[in-house]
């Protein structure tokens, strides 16, 4: 078989090349996820996913362990008196750090309220407490306590 010039073969060659093109751009694209919206009537809905937080049951703090922590602060009192607000508060962050560390409830408890340290100091020594935020030099426990 001897083409010409000008015939029609090449034509419908190429006409079946870009058919196949078109059909395999078509294929391709009804493949691939499309996120913008083309007007069309149907819709995807998902369904929205569900956490549940869980907040741990808040430990009782008993008066013995709140009578330690009174009681480690005390015997702390001279030396920070002695060693000076900026080396004694590294000393409360130790103290506070171990009282808490004892009872790992107690510690989440510090962690997530600083201030408990000074409610529970207020109603069971406050006069330790007072004692501790003068020597220190800070307006309360909670704001000398770093790292919780």
């Amino acid at each position: 078989m001897t083409l010409r010039r000008g015939s029609t073969f090449g034509a419908r060659r190429g006409a079946v090349a870009l058919a196949g093109a078109a059909a395999l751009l078509a294929l391709v694209g009804a493949c691939s996820t499309d996120t913008t919206n083309t007007g069309s009537s149907s819709s995807t809905t998902i369904a929205p996913t569900t956490t549940v937080t869980t907040t741990p049951v808040e430990a009782v703090i008993t008066d013995a362990q709140k009578q330690q922590l009174c009681t480690d602060l005390e015997a702390q009192l001279s030396n920070w008196r002695v060693q000076g607000p900026t080396l004694g508060r590294g000393g409360l962050n130790i103290l506070v750090q171990t009282w808490a560390a004892q009872s790992g409830v107690i510690n989440l408890q510090v962690v997530q309220n600083r201030a408990i340290v000074d409610d529970i100091t207020q109603d069971t020594c406050s006069d330790v407490r007072d004692e501790a935020i003068r020597s220190l030099d800070i307006p309360d426990l909670a704001s000398g306590l770093v790292g919780f």
